[in-house]
């Protein structure tokens, strides 16, 4: 009869006990992080109820069972950090509903199964550091919800399948430490989520980078070290604006960097070992000093060469310097005055000529005009506004509320703080923002199906909407949710999640907007907060102390509160008062 056995993180030695093949309850079996050991051929058995499967950082050997196959229920199969020898079965193809498969660091043989391909539920794929050998299978592309695929460490060989870039909504691949050849597929450039990682190093990869790449915005690391591509690194990679860790060494690349902070500020190990790669950035030397070339056939052209080349090298040199320090310090100036004091003329299109963009968004609203709108709020109007590059942007415009121009101005700054502490797929992405005597806005990704709100309220469109995609929207907001608590330093609350403050993309992917309400929370202090949110979308004690205190009476006195618990701590004006969250009563 036992469901759920939980032995992880001890000192556990020994076999297991030959009676864990009766358990035919079982629901969620863990023993990861133990001493455990034994042949894992026989030492399961097969489990019909079986969803959670936790084996990981033990010293268990011999090779999969083939009737694990049988498992028809289980979503998540932990086995990395073992001494697994021997294939990956072809049965495992009936775990139609595993969502996630990890048999790293082992020691598996063979050839990736083609069969996986019906493991369409998979999003975590994990078979790195093993043995493996072969071609990664062209029916990779059929795991259409891979979230994280890793085979890195094996010795896989052949070119990268074309059908990788159906992938598309991976955050992080890595195919490193292989024997992969052939040139990197331009279809990569279709996975536009990768977010966190894209690692091909380590191979044998030949050609030029393909400029497809350049829709990976969203990615924070790339790693192409370690290959053999040639020619030129893309001009159009300045348009990556998310990358922050960068490596191209030991390749045969040549010719400028892209205009990208990520590679100028890159480390001069991260350019080792290429055919003639300039620019900027540390190691390298600037791609104009190979313009002082002179003619050394006579003694005085040689003198003049040793001359005149370390003068103008140093000339250039001190020209780049200045010219960078200039840039850093005007962005710097300008991110302090804009967060900070200042009412000038501003404004910050980030990789952009803000001036240019701010005539730009002007010029394609016809200054805000009506019929460019596309919603609003209480804090501003969103107009649509299509660039002369053909991109197409939202743009926010403050409204000014007469007599609270301390209070706009903290909305404001509030949105740009939050948007440039975070990135995530989920969340919608800022671009720039504009401050001046004239008007505040700020210029976001446009998502072409609007809000989840227009979409439920308009009764020939909802129909679109089936339960598939309404369950993937909640689980879209609920990571986004869950990265804004547990993954940011300082932690971020929203406070005004709601169905208009949900945007749609044409793939009905969800992403969290208006961020006008959103609070950094300091983990080290208690935060106290004011009422904020929506009426109808706070959670049900605060609805209470709303409907005894309307905004209406706002400027009759300050209500504040804060929850530990099961304790709500109620203050009006200097009166305090404790009340159980399972109490109904109105508060007098």
């Amino acid at each position: 009869m036992l469901v759920r056995f939980a032995a992880l993180d001890n000192h556990l030695t020994g076999p297991i006990p030959k009676s864990l093949k009766n358990c035919i309850s079982l629901e969620r079996l863990r023993l990861e992080r133990n001493q455990l050991v034994g042949n894992i051929t026989n030492s399961f058995g097969v489990y019909p109820h079986l969803d959670y499967m936790g084996l990981s950082d033990n010293q268990f050997y011999g090779k999969l069972p083939p009737a694990w196959g049988e498992n028809y229920k289980l979503t998540a199969l932990y086995i990395s950090g073992n001494r697994i020898t021997g294939r990956i079965p072809s049965e495992f193809k009936k775990l139609i509903n595993l969502r996630v498969l990890d048999l790293s660091s082992n020691l598996l043989t063979g050839e990736i199964p083609m069969q996986m391909s019906s493991m369409t539920s998979l999003y975590n794929l994990s078979l790195g550091d093993n043995m493996l050998s072969g071609m990664i299978p062209s029916t990779i592309g059929e795991l259409r919800n891979l979230e994280r695929l890793d085979l890195s460490k094996n010795r896989l060989s052949g070119p990268i399948p074309e059908e990788i870039g159906d992938c598309s909504k991976l955050i992080s691949l890595k195919l490193s430490e292989n024997n992969l050849n052939g040139s990197i597929p331009s279809q990569v450039g279709s996975l536009i989520y990768l977010q966190e990682l894209l690692d091909l190093s380590h191979n044998a990869l030949v050609g030029e980078i393909p400029s497809q790449l350049d829709k990976l915005t969203d990615l924070l690391v790339l790693n192409l070290s370690h290959n053999l591509p040639s020619g030129s690194i893309p001009s159009s990679f300045q348009y990556m604006l998310s990358l922050t860790t960068v490596d191209v060494s030991y390749n045969e690349l040549e010719g400028p960097l892209p205009n990208n902070k990520a590679f100028y500020q890159a480390p001069a190990e991260s350019f080792f070992q290429n055919k003639g790669l300039c620019g900027q950035a540390q190691g390298l030397i600037p791609c104009n000093s190979s313009l002082a070339k002179v003619h050394d056939g006579k003694g005085n052209h040689k003198i003049l060469f040793y001359i005149l080349f370390p003068i103008m090298g140093m000339i250039l040199l001190l020209c780049a310097l200045v010219k960078f320090g200039s840039i850093f310090y005007n962005k710097r100036k300008f991110i302090v005055e804009a967060l900070g004091e200042s009412n000038g003329d501003l404004f910050s299109i980030w990789n952009f000529d803000g001036r240019t963009v701010y005539e730009d968004i002007i010029i394609a609203t016809e200054d805000f005009d009506d019929k460019y709108c596309i919603g609003g709020g209480g804090y501003g109007r969103v107009y649509k506004a299509e660039l002369p590059t053909g991109q197409i942007v939202a743009v926010k415009k403050l409204i000014p509320v007469e007599g609270n121009e301390v209070v706009d101005e903290r909305f404001f700054r509030s949105e740009i703080k939050a948007l440039t502490e975070i990135r995530h797929r989920n969340i919608v992405r800022l671009f720039g923002f504009c401050s001046n005597v004239r008007c505040k806005f700020l210029v976001y990704e446009y998502m072409d199906n609007g809000s989840l709100a227009d979409l439920l309220c308009d009764q020939e469109e909802v129909v679109v909407l089936d339960w598939t995609k309404r369950v993937n929207i909640v689980k879209d907001v609920s990571q986004a949710l869950s990265y804004m608590h547990c993954d940011c330093v300082p932690p971020i609350i929203h406070r005004d999640i709601k169905s208009s403050n949900i945007l749609l993309d044409s793939d009905s992917k969800a992403c969290i907007s208006d961020f006008g309400t959103a609070r950094l929370l300091r983990p080290d202090s208690s935060n106290w907060t004011t009422i904020a949110g929506t009426y109808g979308y706070l959670p049900p004690v605060m609805t209470e102390l709303w409907d005894s205190y309307p905004v209406k009476h706002s400027r009759q006195g300050v209500l504040t509160f804060v929850t530990r618990h099961d304790l709500v701590l109620i203050k009006w004006n200097n009166q305090t008062k404790v009340l159980h969250t399972n109490q109904s009563q109105v508060i007098p």
